[in-house]
């Protein structure tokens, strides 16, 4: 049996943010989870706070779990489960929950022993409020992740989110999955080739390419400075 560890850290952890909320953040995280466990990899995921409506489904926390193979509670704390479709910190006002702080998440990620890969969630978008005092990019920062993927819709208006979240994202290595990508559609193709060749971005349109990238480039550490991250 694996414990969790704050001292713990994946072999190569992967934090998946967004250009906006519902560009399917969940779903590519879910995606990479799967196929890497169907690659023998010991997998592991994290989403520190979540808020969702009730009764809408399964929520982020429970779909990364079952692609994960954990238990929801230790992909998300419950109490870090806020019932209301709002950033939390928005939530826990709205719900008259005491105020989340980046300190205090960045406390509670404790990962398993031996995990190949690891694969942390954010919420909403790049600059989305997630803590009273922090946004998605602020607990990036704070997991030093050795990879980016960040997850955008394929149609129009794609290049000027795309752009605007690559040039937060500068120190780190990262990846651009253009989502729902449908082949046939001549302006997603070009949104990918101007993507490839005018702003020389590694874009991909299959989250599964993103583990043959791993595969071919080994474990290296992550552009730019790093601390211990968590």
């Amino acid at each position: 049996m694996t414990h969790a560890s704050q001292a713990a850290r994946p072999a190569r952890l992967i934090v998946v943010v967004g250009t906006g909320t519902g560009v399917g953040k969940t779903w590519a995280a879910a995606r990479l989870l799967t196929s890497a466990r169907a690659r023998g990899l010991h997998v592991a995921a994290r989403k520190p706070v979540q808020s969702f409506e009730p009764g809408s489904g399964a929520t982020d926390a429970e779909l990364l779990a079952a692609a994960s193979g954990e238990h929801a509670e230790a992909v998300c704390p419950r109490h870090r489960w806020y019932a209301v479709p709002m950033a939390p910190p928005m939530a826990t006002e709205c719900l008259g929950l005491p105020a989340v702080w980046l300190e205090d998440l960045v406390a509670e990620v404790a990962w398993p022993q031996d995990v190949d890969l690891g694969v942390l969630e954010t919420v909403g978008g790049l600059r989305s409020p997630l803590a009273e005092d922090a946004d998605s990019f602020d607990l990036l920062r704070r997991c030093a992740p050795d990879e980016v993927l960040l997850v955008a819709d394929a149609g129009l208006g794609t290049l000027n989110s795309v752009r605007l979240a690559l040039g937060v994202l500068a120190p780190y290595r990262t990846t651009v999955l253009l989502n729902r990508f449908d082949p046939n559609d001549d302006l997603q193709r070009r949104n990918r080739d101007w993507l490839r060749s005018r702003d020389g971005v590694e874009t991909i349109t299959r989250v599964e390419a993103l583990l043959d990238g791993m595969q071919d480039q080994g474990t290296p550490g992550a552009a730019g400075s790093r601390d211990a991250g968590i």
